[in-house]
C-alpha cells in the first residue's frame, strides 16, 4: 500500500498540473515534507525514476542521465548534502537532453550553495481531513474511533496516517495516542536517516519537540549539532530558535513523553524556567507574546498541550476583516451558532453590532485557496465599543470593562478544523499578550476548563442566559502586562528563574540527599552536612524526615501535595512517579510541579 492508496480529487487535480508542467519546463521541483506522497504523485507520469536515498553505483546515475531514454527522468530522495550534490552533477550532464524532475522535502531554492538551474516549483500540501480518514478506511480500520485518532494524529500527511493504522492493527489501543505515536515517531525517524544519521541526532531532536522551540544553550547539544539540526527538511528557524514542524512536533514529543515520563517532566521545569527568566516586562510585546506561548505548552498541563498544541498542519494566515468580508463573518458567526446550540437570533444582534462598531475588530483565517474557514471576534476594550460587550459581561461591565481600561474583549472564536482553531486560539492569546490584557466570556464548558487551565481569573457567571443554550456565561480575564506576567508564570505552574542561578545547586544537593535518603554511604558525602544541624548523616536523614512530614501537614494545599509526594516517593518508596502520581489522583504535569516545589521548600528551609 502506497502513501496515497487510491486517488482522490486533491491528488488528480496535482498530477495534471505536475503532468503539464514536466511536458513545458526542462525542471520542476516537487517539494513537500516527509511522507506528505511526492513519490505517488511522480508515479503517475510516464518517466525514468532514480531513488537517490537508495544505494547506487557512482555511474548509474551518469549512465541513466545520458542513455537513450527521452522521457522525463525522476530524482527522489534529494534530501541531505549527498543527495543534492549527485542531483546537481545529473542536471549538468541532462541539460538540453531531457526534463528533469526532482524530489526533495524543501525547495531546491533553499539547498546551501544550489546553482543548478531555474526550477519551476510546485509545493504538495498535506491532504484533507476527510481523505485521510478514507485512507484509513482503505487500511482496514472499522471502528470510528481509531479512525478519528488517524485524523488527529496525521495532520494530513499520508505517511503518518498509514504509520498509525499499522501501529494499531499490531496491538496498539487507539485509547492510547502516545502508544500510536511512538511507532509512527520511529517511522518518521527511519526516513530521516538519509538526512541527518545518528542516534544522538535523533534524541537532541526528541528534545528540541518537546520544548517547543530552543537557541543553542537551552538545547544543550552544543554548536555543531545545533547547526546539524537546523539543516532538518522539517526543523525551522524561528524567534526562539529552532522548532520542529508540525505534526511532526506533537508526534516526537508524545513519544518522548511515553518513553521517559520522567524525562519528560524534568526538561519541561528546566526549559520552563530558562524561558520564564526571559519573559519580563522589559521584553519588547511581540517577545513577550512568542515566550508566553511557549511557557503555556512548557508549564505541562494536559489541556492546554491537547487544545492548544495537538498535532497540527502547516499555518495558515489570519488577517484583520475588511468591509467585503461581511457576508462571510455572518456565514461562520452562523456556523458557531449552529455547533453551540446558541439562539441564532440573538447571535445575529450581537453579531450585527460588533460589526457595527468596527468590523476589523474580526480576525479571518484564510485556508490555502483563500477562502475563509475560521474567525475572531476580538474587540478593544473602550467606551466606544462597550454596547457590543455588555450583554455578555452584564454585572461584571463596570469593574471590567468601563472607563477605557484597554486591552481585548474575546466575543467568539470558531473554526470547524481542529488543528487550524488550535492555532486561531493561539493566535487570540499572542493578541493578548501584546495589547496587555484580555477579558472573555463564555458559555462553552471547554473553554472554561482550557481558561481555568490558563490560570485566568474567573469572576462568575452573567445573569442572563444571552444564548438561550441552558447555561449562562462565564466571564473570566487576565492581566498580560509585564508587572503582572510573574504572577501569572506562578500560577501556571512556572518559575521564573534562569537554570544556573544560585538556587539551583542548592535544590539539585537537597534532590541528591532525598534520593540517598536509604543509603547511609550516600548521605556520607552530602554538601549538606556542612551546615550546623546537620553535621552527620544520621542528623541529616533525621532532619530531612521531619522536614518532609511537616511540609505534609502544611496548611496551603500546594505545600501539603508537595510533602505527600516527597514521603511517598522518597521516605516510604511506595513506588515510581508515575504511580505515586497516580496513587495521589495527580496529572503528571501536577506531579512534578508539585515535587519540584518540595525540593525547593526543603533547599530553602535547610539554608536557613
Amino acid at each position: 500500500m502506497g502513501a496515497n492508496d487510491g486517488d482522490s480529487g486533491t491528488r488528480a487535480a496535482l498530477a495534471a498540473e505536475l503532468g503539464a508542467a514536466v511536458a513545458a519546463r526542462p525542471l520542476v521541483n516537487l517539494t513537500g515534507p516527509l511522507g506528505v506522497g511526492k513519490t505517488w504523485l511522480a508515479r503517475s507520469l510516464d518517466a525514468q525514476h532514480f531513488d537517490l536515498s537508495r544505494p547506487h553505483a557512482p555511474g548509474d546515475l551518469r549512465r541513466a542521465v545520458t542513455g537513450d531514454d527521452r522521457r522525463p527522468l525522476v530524482l527522489d530522495g534529494v534530501d541531505g548534502r549527498t543527495a543534492m550534490e549527485s542531483a546537481a552533477g545529473a542536471l549538468d550532464d541532462a541539460a538540453g537532453h531531457r526534463p528533469v524532475l526532482v524530489l526533495s522535502r524543501r525547495p531546491l531554492r533553499a539547498a546551501r550553495g544550489w546553482a543548478g538551474g531555474d526550477p519551476v516549483t510546485l509545493a504538495v500540501p498535506p491532504l484533507p481531513d476527510d481523505e485521510i480518514a478514507a485512507l484509513a478506511s482503505r487500511a482496514g480500520l472499522a471502528d470510528p474511533g481509531a479512525r478519528d485518532l488517524v485524523v488527529r494524529l496525521a495532520g494530513g500527511i499520508p505517511l503518518v496516517a498509514l504509520a498509525a493504522c499499522r501501529a494499531m492493527h499490531a496491538g496498539a489501543a487507539p485509547t492510547a495516542p502516545a502508544a500510536v505515536a511512538d511507532e509512527v515517531s520511529a517511522e518518521i525517524l527511519q526516513r530521516l536517516e538519509r538526512e541527518l544519521p545518528g542516534r544522538r541526532r535523533a534524541q537532541a531532536l526528541r528534545l528540541l519537540a518537546a520544548v517547543g522551540a530552543a537557541d543553542e544553550k537551552l538545547l544543550a547539544r552544543g554548536p555543531d549539532l545545533f547547526t546539524d539540526l537546523a539543516g532538518l527538511s522539517l526543523v525551522h528557524r524561528t524567534a526562539l530558535g529552532l522548532t520542529v514542524a508540525e505534526p511532526y512536533r506533537a508526534l516526537l514529543d508524545m513519544t518522548y513523553q511515553w518513553r521517559r515520563p520522567d524525562q519528560h517532566g524534568a526538561l519541561l521545569a528546566r526549559a520552563a524556567r530558562y524561558r520564564g527568566a526571559m519573559l519580563t516586562g522589559s521584553a519588547p510585546p511581540e517577545r513577550r507574546a512568542e515566550l508566553a506561548e511557549q511557557s503555556m505548552l512548557l508549564a505541562g498541563d494536559r489541556v492546554v498541550r491537547e487544545v492548544l498544541f495537538p498535532p497540527g498542519r502547516p499555518p495558515v494566515p489570519i488577517v484583520t476583516a475588511q468591509g467585503a468580508d461581511a457576508d462571510d463573518i455572518g456565514r461562520l458567526m452562523h456556523g458557531w451558532a449552529s455547533l453551540k446550540g446558541f439562539d441564532q437570533r440573538r447571535t445575529e444582534r450581537l453579531v450585527t453590532q460588533w460589526l457595527d462598531d468596527d468590523i476589523t475588530g474580526f480576525r479571518l483565517a484564510r485556508d490555502i485557496d483563500g477562502q475563509p474557514i475560521g474567525l475572531i471576534s476580538l474587540i478593544g476594550v473602550r467606551e466606544q465599543t462597550l454596547a457590543g460587550m455588555e450583554p455578555l459581561l452584564q454585572q461584571h461591565t463596570e469593574g471590567l470593562a468601563a472607563g477605557d481600561r484597554g486591552g481585548l474583549f474575546l466575543g467568539a472564536a470558531f473554526c470547524p478544523e481542529p488543528a487550524v482553531h488550535a492555532q486561531v486560539l493561539r493566535h487570540i492569546l499572542r493578541q493578548a499578550v501584546t495589547s496587555g490584557r484580555l477579558l472573555v466570556s463564555t458559555a462553552d464548558p471547554g473553554y472554561h476548563q482550557l481558561l481555568d487551565s490558563l490560570a485566568f481569573r474567573r469572576h462568575g457567571g452573567i445573569r442572563e442566559d444571552i444564548y438561550r443554550c441552558g447555561r449562562a456565561p462565564q466571564v473570566y480575564s487576565n492581566d498580560f502586562t509585564g508587572a503582572a506576567l510573574p504572577a501569572w508564570l506562578r500560577r501556571l505552574g512556572v518559575t521564573a528563574t534562569a537554570p544556573d542561578t544560585a538556587d539551583e545547586p542548592a535544590a539539585a544537593h537537597m534532590a541528591e540527599a532525598l534520593g540517598n535518603l536509604h543509603t547511609p554511604k550516600g548521605l556520607a558525602g552530602s554538601p549538606l552536612l556542612t551546615a550546623a544541624h546537620t553535621p552527620t548523616a544520621r542528623a541529616l536523614r533525621a532532619w530531612l524526615v521531619e522536614a518532609v512530614d511537616s511540609l505534609a501537614a502544611s496548611p496551603v494545599a500546594a505545600d501539603a501535595d508537595a510533602g505527600r509526594i516527597l514521603r511517598a516517593y522518597y521516605v516510604d518508596r511506595s513506588g515510581t512517579h508515575w504511580q505515586v502520581a497516580h496513587s495521589l489522583h495527580l496529572s503528571r504535569a501536577t506531579y512534578f510541579r508539585r515535587l519540584r516545589r518540595g525540593v525547593t521548600a526543603l533547599a530553602a528551609q535547610h539554608d536557613r
